[in-house]
């Protein structure tokens, strides 16, 4: 079931499918949260007070984006209503091991990488490399877990994304091609068998 329907049945009063919508969110929106703020503590209270948000204006959602778009949007803003306000530039690290190694002064790969599909050919690797992408995503600095997360997981364009976290595009391509690096490199070490 899709959000914006699971949205309409709580409307008539479905408890369950108000239940699904956190289910799926939650841990997301917690993340967003914890961008802006100092403590995971206060990004759970944040995704709490969405919640609340949701609960409350559900029947104002005019459907003009998506229901994640607009729950995004009020996780963002309570966010930075209730953390850090100033505008955040992300440096770009030259001493960074990875960046050094895979990409020249401009950004560029220095040389392309294998394709995914070659590093995954044996299907039983598959579990266990994408046990390994979660665990390097959870692994990487909050900026770069919350840009790879709304752009790669949750599917968002790099303009709503920069919206979100209050970046410009330009520095959220930065972030997101530095996270992507490192999740990269933990699946060719795990698709060569090294840990």
């Amino acid at each position: 079931m899709d959000d914006e329907e699971l949205l309409q049945r709580f409307l008539v009063g479905d408890r369950d499918a108000f239940r699904t919508l956190v289910q799926r969110y939650h841990t997301v929106l917690v993340q967003v949260a914890r961008y802006y703020v100092n403590s995971v503590a206060t990004a759970e209270d944040v995704a709490q007070d969405t919640w609340i948000a949701v609960l409350k204006g559900a029947e104002r959602f005019e459907g003009r984006a998506s229901f994640k778009t607009w729950l995004f949007r009020i996780v963002a803003n309570r966010a930075r209503s209730t953390g850090t306000r100033e505008k955040r530039q992300i440096p770009v690290d030259p001493t960074d091991p990875v960046a050094g190694d895979r990409f020249n002064v401009e950004g560029m790969w220095k040389e392309p990488p294998p394709s995914f599909a070659d590093l995954l050919a044996d299907t039983e690797a598959n579990a266990e490399v994408a046990a390994a992408v979660r665990d390097a995503i959870a692994n990487l600095p909050d900026i770069q877990r919350s840009v790879v997360t709304l752009r790669d997981v949750e599917g968002l364009s790099t303009s709503e994304v920069a919206l979100l976290l209050d970046l410009s595009e330009a520095n959220t391509r930065v972030v997101l091609h530095r996270a992507r690096a490192h999740i990269r490199e933990t699946v060719e070490r795990v698709a060569k068998g090294d840990r």
